[in-house]
């Protein structure tokens, strides 16, 4: 299996290459957009209390994702490489530990929960039928996250031995179960108790016990290179902690700056009304369309980069780059076509009143003429990350999201038109570019440009 690898990161033509990598995860990401997407739908029809809620509370859902995903990717280093060297024991011993990682993951956010939910939700608005769905949504899902953490590792493990096939089954199962259970929960359908917002985050929570479940069964019974044994799972090594954590921490970091900026645009707009807010969080769902699958081609464009960059093949970076560069490009520039087009159409999705279709038009053909750019920014990052110079890709990251987005909406929050809050993401994604292209111009220099000539 190797040595088939690494002939065709190698020798089979780039282009078809890079969409054999990334096709099933581009997929999974689509999945896992239809899913945020639909979800949301359903909590509208409840009214628009209820979508500004779920909006609210995303910034610490987003945390949870980051905690969990960052762990994974942690586990996922150390596996891959162990397995790479055939130190099974070592394999063992990080597939175990991170399982006893995922339940320390858990009990802080179930005590997150429990106690920091309220005055989270409270922070951001002072609309009492805002702060009770948002208080009800985000207890549930977060005092339930353990099926959350749970399947992000075992889908983590399945990817980390190759078995991308599995982790997409349990993801799609997932997410269609969520989609499946928010009607009957938040409607009261067949019988069901009528549960409203709560019904939602019942309906997450479930769909993620299921994936997790599935994941665990691929696990055991389809993946004989991960041997999962409780004597291991209750005796850590400290090594093997550090070392996750090593390569998980700034993995972390990296999305919990998308946890900071949410939270700190919610508390922008809802200055002008939680209809403001509301559009923010419909927006995040959509734009979901188009950026995850870039970054699902981002993850099938690392490898390729790694292993030509391993191989000192100059000709098939460059040609990985550009392919991949346009194809970013052109799915983003697909993605403000229809936000230009479309956008109240688009707002209609979510039951949208009047006043939330005047705020929302402008706002989604505002920050949608940054997605091209945005997608070049993304492909250049995956540089960064080939080439173990991910620290270029945190500086970045931080430098949109914190030192440009969220001053240049204050001051843009500072005229009393929401409508100008908007280009704040124009504004940051240039800076972006700027930077990003900056630093890929210092790293390719030296580690591509003086590569010969094949």
């Amino acid at each position: 299996m190797s040595n088939h690898g690494e002939n065709k990161m190698g020798v089979l033509p780039i282009k078809k290459l890079i969409i054999s990598m990334s096709l099933p995860m581009m997929a999974s990401m689509l999945v896992q957009a239809l899913y945020n997407v639909v979800d949301s739908i359903f909590v509208a029809q409840i009214d628009e209390g209820a979508l500004t809620a779920v909006t609210l509370a995303f910034p610490m859902q987003n945390l949870m994702i980051a905690l969990g995903s960052g762990t994974g990717v942690g586990m996922n280093a150390l596996l891959s490489r162990s397995l790479g060297e055939k130190n099974f024991k070592r394999s063992d011993q990080a597939a175990n530990t991170t399982l006893l990682l995922t339940l320390f993951n858990y009990i802080v956010f179930f005590l997150i929960g429990m106690f920091v939910a309220k005055p989270f939700i409270m922070s951001q608005t002072t609309d009492t039928k805002i702060i009770g769905y948002g208080i009800s949504y985000l207890r549930i899902v977060s005092c339930c996250s353990i099926g959350l953490f749970c399947q992000m590792t075992f889908e983590r493990m399945l990817q980390s031995t190759g078995r991308t096939l599995y982790s997409m089954y349990s993801q799609m199962a997932g997410a269609i179960i969520n989609i499946i259970m928010d009607p009957i929960l938040i409607f009261g359908l067949f019988g069901a108790p009528k549960m409203g917002v709560a019904g939602a985050a019942l309906a997450t929570v479930i769909g993620q016990v299921v994936a997790a479940f599935i994941g665990l069964y691929c696990n055991i019974s389809l993946n004989p290179d991960v041997r999962l044994k409780m004597s291991m799972i209750l005796h850590p090594k400290a090594d093997v902690v550090k070392e996750i954590y090593f390569v998980g921490v700034p993995s972390i970091l990296m999305m919990s700056i998308g946890s900071l900026m949410t939270y700190a645009m919610n508390l922008i707009l809802t200055t002008f009304s939680s209809t403001a807010t509301a559009v923010f969080g419909v927006y995040f769902k959509l734009q979901s369309f188009f950026f995850l699958p870039v970054f699902g081609l981002n993850n099938g464009l690392i490898p390729v980069l790694a292993y030509n960059f391993g191989a000192k093949n100059k000709k098939r970076i460059r040609e990985a780059l550009k392919f991949s560069i346009a194809l970013a490009a052109t799915i983003m520039i697909i993605g403000t076509i229809a936000f230009q087009i479309i956008p109240e159409r688009l707002l209609g999705l979510f039951n949208a009143s009047l006043d939330m279709i005047e705020i929302g038009k402008p706002a989604l053909r505002v920050i949608s003429l940054s997605f091209p750019i945005a997608g070049v920014c993304i492909a250049l990052g995956s540089v960064f990350q080939a080439f173990s110079e991910s620290i270029f890709s945190l500086v970045v990251s931080v430098g949109r999201q914190l030192v440009v987005l969220i001053p240049a909406a204050w001051l843009l929050a500072q005229t009393g038109n929401v409508n100008m809050v908007w280009w704040a993401f124009p504004i940051a994604e240039i800076a972006s570019l700027i930077i990003s292209v900056f630093f890929f111009n210092r790293v390719y220099g030296r580690k591509v440009r003086t590569l010969p000539e094949k």
